[in-house]
């Protein structure tokens, strides 16, 4: 059985090697099946790492709380979500004060979104500027709630953000932008205008992707100096970490403490958001879940061009070789003998399709890499399983037709052909 089946490998091959652009125009189809599957695997996957990897950055027990629902939005804000009030600093203490699965909160205040025109923070060192920076004015408590680890110096103090110093903990990218060579430390900086002085910087966050361009350009103040320097912010974010286990019930506690400040009737659905990083990062699952269907879709459609095309070679093969199939007839070989052959040349075919678009794929995964380093790309071992798989079926799918003709021939018939 095996001798049979490595003889029947070998006349695949050589089959290949006599019809080479024959036998290419044929696998084409299957290749860029096995291509997408392998390259859109692999963007989905990786994608999926950096956003979890971001998100639980942040915390793996933080809720975050805002007017609307924190998160991925697909399409635009409604009129009611827009035009929502508000959280604000009373809220966030009565999330601290009510909620007992909730162990730290923060509250973060900034402009609002959406406004005409839009309001855009910028910072000053010298003779460098930055523009669209992240400028936040928020309470000691943001580095253990949002797990912000600080590379150099510190954060500010309560008894700083109480007294209004201007001090400032920058983030990660304004530090190497504005003080490559020297520390930032001590430096004065202005935003929006205004001197802060620079106590400390944040280290850089995981991910890439997901995080957007003013992620590590960041400016955090204390609280209350972002008032008074910006007494027109209005819009705040609500940061809850809640103790080890007790995500669900400090989740519901804090719906009903916001329910109950902003009167929303028992009827009608919430007005604010809560979200946790679990649950963006199945937001994203479900869109990339969209995208996956799409792959396989247009995977499928060059699987199934690539199987017609396996069929048809297959068919003219049967009709080259007839003369053949009958002296091995003659000779003794079963109907099941004849099946094998043709169904092992077809599949050798496509899986020599497989291989190649198993390669094409990786690369590319690779090449994505090297070049757009914000798309993060890793090829599964399953893609790799999935696509060898898919290739080595269509043959089997697709050659089973040329195989039982084959089979079927009479062996007086097929050596009188010429």
């Amino acid at each position: 059985m095996r001798l049979q089946a490595s003889e029947n490998v070998r006349m695949a091959i050589g089959t290949l090697r006599d019809h080479k652009l024959r036998s290419f125009l044929t696998l084409l189809g299957v290749i860029i099946g096995t291509t997408t599957v392998i390259a859109v695997s692999s963007i989905i996957v990786g994608l999926g790492r950096d956003v979890s990897e971001y998100l639980e950055d942040y915390g793996t027990n933080t809720l975050f709380i805002y007017r609307f629902s924190p998160g991925i939005h697909i399409g635009r804000l409604s009129n009611e979500e827009r035009m929502r009030k508000p959280l604000t600093l009373d809220d966030m203490e009565a999330i601290a004060e009510s909620c007992p699965s909730v162990k730290r909160v923060v509250i973060e205040n900034f402009y609002r979104f959406g406004v005409q025109p839009p309001h855009v923070d910028n910072v000053r060192y010298k003779d460098h500027e930055v523009f669209g920076i992240e400028h936040t004015g928020t309470l000691p408590t943001y580095q253990e709630v949002f797990n912000a680890r600080v590379a150099k110096g510190r954060f500010f103090t309560d008894a700083e953000n109480l007294h209004r110093v201007g001090v400032a903990v920058i983030g990660h990218d304004l530090a190497e932008a504005f003080f490559l060579n020297e520390d930032p430390l001590g430096k004065t900086i202005l935003v929006n205008g205004v001197p802060h002085q620079v106590i400390g910087v944040l280290e850089k966050r995981k991910g890439q992707f997901f995080r957007d361009e003013s992620a590590d350009k960041v400016v955090l103040v204390p609280y209350y100096t972002y008032r008074k320097n910006n007494p027109a912010a209005d819009d705040h974010f609500i940061g809850a970490e809640a103790y080890p286990g007790k995500m669900a019930e400090a989740e519901d506690q804090i719906r009903t403490v916001l329910r109950r400040r902003r009167n929303v009737p028992y009827n009608k659905p919430d007005n604010f958001g809560i979200s946790s990083a679990e649950q963006i990062v199945e937001q994203f699952k479900q869109i990339t879940g969209a995208i996956a269907l799409a792959m396989v879709v247009i995977s499928s459609i060059g699987l199934l061009v690539g199987g017609v095309g396996v069929m048809n070679i297959m068919l003219v093969s049967v009709t080259e070789r007839t003369r053949e199939i009958g002296v091995r007839k003659a000779l003794g070989a079963r109907r099941r003998d004849i099946i094998y052959q043709f169904l092992t040349e077809a599949m050798t075919l496509t899986g020599a399709g497989g291989v190649i678009g198993v390669l094409i794929g990786v690369s590319l995964s690779l090449l994505i890499n090297a070049l757009v380093p914000k798309l993060p790309s890793v090829v599964p071992a399953w893609a790799i399983a999935a696509g060898l798989i898919l290739a080595e079926g269509v043959g089997l799918f697709f050659g089973m037709y040329p195989a039982v003709k084959a089979a079927r021939l009479d062996p007086v018939e097929a050596l009188r052909y010429e």
